[in-house]
């Protein structure tokens, strides 16, 4: 293939790119968050429950980037596990709110060392870390607004 145009080589993509760190990211929780019985996408809507408890669906779909076609089934088994509890708002009956149980924010304790765990594998320093996260945060923010 001698006229392949170069543009389009995996290798040269950085969504391609982008999407393979995220999955080896999520790899590496794998092991942690099986001791907690979670996925990740269950442990990342327990992380923002964790900073502040009694949140609408609605909010907690914006904060975690997730339409309600998915963020429902997630709600639904993180409530059968006991972990959260789903109720209308007395406030506005159209709205649901989500907030822990007390499993829910025991499991909490369990979870405190997973970043630093996960953080240890990649080989990044601190500095290279922090630098790195918030170019990620400033190019969805960036995505966002387009």
């Amino acid at each position: 293939m001698t006229d392949y145009p170069v543009q389009l080589k995996l290798e040269h993509q950085l969504c391609f790119a982008l999407y393979a760190c995220s999955r080896e990211m999520t790899k590496l929780y794998r092991p942690f968050l099986d001791e907690l019985g979670l996925t990740y996408t269950q442990y990342v809507t327990l992380l923002v429950l964790w900073e502040q408890d009694n949140v609408s669906v609605k909010q907690l779909g914006e904060e975690l980037l997730l339409d309600s076609g998915t963020l429902t089934p997630l709600l639904k088994k993180l409530e059968a596990t006991g972990l959260i509890t789903r109720a209308r708002d007395a406030k506005d009956e159209r709205s649901v709110l989500v907030q822990l149980t007390e499993q829910g924010r025991a499991l909490q304790v369990r979870a405190t060392d997973i970043p630093e765990k996960v953080f240890c594998q990649t080989g990044l320093s601190l500095e290279e870390g922090s630098r790195l996260r918030e170019k990620l945060q400033q190019l969805v923010r960036e995505m966002q607004e387009t």
